[in-house]
């Protein structure tokens, strides 16, 4: 397919150019019954649905590599405490065979009595005091030591159960994305070369109209910022991955998906940010549209599925969707929810100079989704 099919509606304007009858009625549906822009309104609906499945499998990914760290370091802490255990059982062991060898009937008090050296007698009374608090604090540590082995025992028990549960989530999960995104690939192959054709001609057409009417309301700034230190390192990480794959799961570095391309530019730059984008956008400080500055991440729909990095100048820099590739779009190509900074508290950088982009930055084909880049039931991707 030539051209990018931009996922959904953006704003209501995307809405009127989509159901108008100069651009809905020109080609039908296979079945007949459904105009393109029906068509279209279908193929949105799904990728967002597969996008929001995307990000709750990320969701649940970062908190399975949580638990299997927990499980890492409950288990060395296991093994620490099995061998101070046997540890113990063995000074233990040799308490009870001293006590067995040098086992006497006869009391302390009488051994004084019937002492030649009285004073020796009393000396070796402290010695035996000694000898006694040594074998006390012996069973104290072997006692100790296996309540300490039972209580990590039972926590790393509970983490390997944590982690099989989660790991049983992540596969339904990454199901439920390979379910949508097997519906998209079934709807795009039922159509002709002319309805593809239209397809993107139309969503072209919105995204355009979109980001006129968001560009004209005065949102943005009409006075340039620079962005941190920090967001500048970001941002020129984020423009070096222009033309590698999305894939949905994927953090680079030879493929991304939204939140992986934002993640990773941002930990590049030294600031690590939350992976998903819903984590992004409940965890980071907010920042008006107004004052975006690049480097800034502009987050996506109701219920913040999509994320993209300001670029500035209005544009973005993203990883769209299966099927595209990273590339630079018009901040208006999705419905917008709001914005993010990473480093509030950084100051913004003097002689700042954007980034070059490739020539192709703003270009790139969607075919629709193979499923050639889905991650396998491990949970890595086959693409990276």
């Amino acid at each position: 397919m030539s051209g990018s099919v931009v996922r959904w509606v953006c704003t209501a304007a995307v809405a009127g150019a989509l159901l108008s009858p100069s651009a809905a009625g020109a080609v039908p549906a296979p079945d007949g019954g459904r105009s393109v822009a029906e068509l279209l309104t279908d193929l949105q609906g799904l990728y967002q649905q597969a996008e929001e499945a995307t990000e709750t499998y990320n969701a649940t990914a970062e908190q399975l590599k949580e638990r299997r760290r927990a499980a890492d370091d409950l288990s060395g802490k296991l093994a620490a405490a099995r061998g101070a255990l046997y540890s113990s059982r063995v000074a233990a062991g040799r308490l009870a065979r001293q006590q067995y060898q040098g086992s006497s009937e006869i009391s302390p008090y009488v051994r004084l009595l019937l002492a030649r050296d009285p004073e020796h007698a009393i000396d070796q009374g402290h010695v035996l005091r000694r000898a006694a608090r040594e074998q006390e604090a012996t069973v104290d540590r072997l006692v100790g030591s296996e309540k300490k082995a039972d209580a990590v025992a039972t926590k790393a028990r509970a983490a390997l159960d944590e982690q099989l549960q989660l790991a049983a989530r992540q596969k339904k999960e990454r199901d439920a994305v390979q379910a949508r995104l097997k519906e998209v690939e079934e709807l795009l192959a039922s159509l002709t070369a002319d309805q593809l054709g239209e397809l993107a001609r139309l969503e072209d057409a919105g995204t355009a109209d979109a980001q006129r009417t968001f560009m004209a309301s005065g949102a943005l700034s009409s006075v340039g910022r620079s962005p941190s230190k920090a967001g500048e390192a970001a941002l020129a990480y984020a423009v070096r991955q222009i033309g590698k794959p999305y894939v949905w799961g994927a953090e680079g570095p030879a493929s991304y998906d939204c939140s992986g391309l934002t993640s990773q530019a941002w930990a590049h730059a030294g600031r690590p940010v939350p992976r998903t984008s819903q984590e992004q956008w409940a965890t980071l400080p907010k920042v008006p549209l107004s004052e975006l500055r690049p480097g800034d991440l502009v987050v996506y729909f109701p219920k913040a599925t999509h994320v993209a990095m300001y670029l500035g100048d209005g544009m973005v820099v993203q990883a769209p969707r299966p099927g595209a590739k990273v590339k630079v779009s018009p901040i208006a190509a999705n419905p917008l929810l709001g914005a993010v900074r990473p480093d509030p508290g950084a100051g913004a950088m003097t002689g700042y100079r954007a980034p070059e982009l490739p020539p192709d930055a703003m270009s790139g084909g969607d075919a629709g989704y193979g499923a050639a880049g889905a991650p396998s039931s491990d949970g890595s991707s086959s693409d990276g």
